[in-house]
């Protein structure tokens, strides 16, 4: 009896125990679930506030786009008009051209007819002065001179080329320029000489010189052709012939053989006078030249 009472005991104690055991396990594993919740708690807030953080910055980066966006749009407006414009300048450089032309041409008649009219006017004021001096309005006698004498005559020796009073400017340049065209250049020389010396107040009297140049290059008398062209280039800085008398004379002096000096004279052409056609054939020119030059130095 005291056994069964013992072991009754013993089995009542094991199973509070078990009791006792289970329900601090309960305990412990809720106290756990329950950090386990509150810690997901703290990460769902935190992910809450990445998540914020997150829509302002894409909020941000929107609005850069957005700015880049229309920054584009601008750029590429501007540079369509200004590919428009690009194509717009060549039609405008041709149109200012012919304008620059049709003043140039209107301001050399305006010369040649005021330089007629000078010519036409001198012999009368002679005449006029003649006829006072024969009615004795003058007290002072003259010494009497030929025809045609002014105080500014050149001395004995340097007689200047003269031309028929009957010949306007104009035809005395086409008869020489027709000379050129000719191949008569010795009576061409002659011929822009005289207009040269006679009109120099004629904006065709650049041209004159530029052609007395060519008569000599045509004939192959480089030192001379160069000379003038020199001269054209000094006292005419903004000719219109200024381009074509760099080229002729870095031609002329390439036939010389005074290839440096060529190449400084073309090289100088390409750089004041980019768009017109003679610097097309100074390019040119520079190829050739390097390429004889390479031949020469090839064994």
């Amino acid at each position: 009896m005291g056994k069964k009472l013992s072991f009754g005991l013993i089995l009542l104690l094991g199973i509070s125990l078990a009791i006792s055991g289970s329900q601090n396990k309960s305990e412990k594993a809720y106290e756990l679930i329950y950090k386990d919740v509150q810690q997901l708690n703290q990460q769902v807030l935190a992910l809450d506030k990445k998540i914020e953080q997150n829509a302002e910055e894409i909020k941000g980066i929107r609005d850069q786009l957005k700015e880049l966006l229309d920054l584009t749009r601008q750029f590429q407006s501007t540079q369509a008009s200004a590919r428009e414009e690009q194509r717009r300048l060549p039609a405008q450089y041709q149109i200012l051209l012919e304008k620059v032309e049709n003043i140039n041409t209107q301001l050399a008649q305006f010369s040649e007819d005021l330089i007629e009219i000078k010519r036409i006017a001198l012999p009368l004021a002679e005449q006029v002065t003649e006829g006072e001096d024969s009615e004795g309005i003058h007290t002072e006698s003259a010494p009497t001179q030929e025809h045609g004498d002014t105080s500014d005559q050149p001395s004995e020796g340097e007689a200047p080329p003269s031309i028929s009073p009957n010949l306007s400017p104009n035809e005395v340049y086409n008869m020489a320029r027709s000379d050129y065209l000719k191949g008569n250049f010795e009576l061409a020389i002659e011929g822009f000489t005289i207009y040269k010396s006679q009109f120099s107040e004629s904006p065709l009297a650049d041209d004159a010189l530029y052609w007395i140049g060519e008569c000599y290059f045509s004939q192959e008398k480089y030192n001379e052709a160069v000379e003038h062209f020199n001269e054209l280039i000094l006292n005419y800085p903004n000719g219109d012939k200024i381009p074509a008398a760099y080229l002729k004379k870095g031609i002329s002096l390439a036939e010389q053989g005074k290839k440096e000096e060529a190449f400084s004279v073309f090289k100088l052409l390409i750089t004041k006078f980019p768009l017109e056609e003679e610097t097309k054939i100074a390019q040119q020119k520079i190829r050739e030249l390097e390429t004889n030059n390479e031949r020469h130095q090839q064994p």
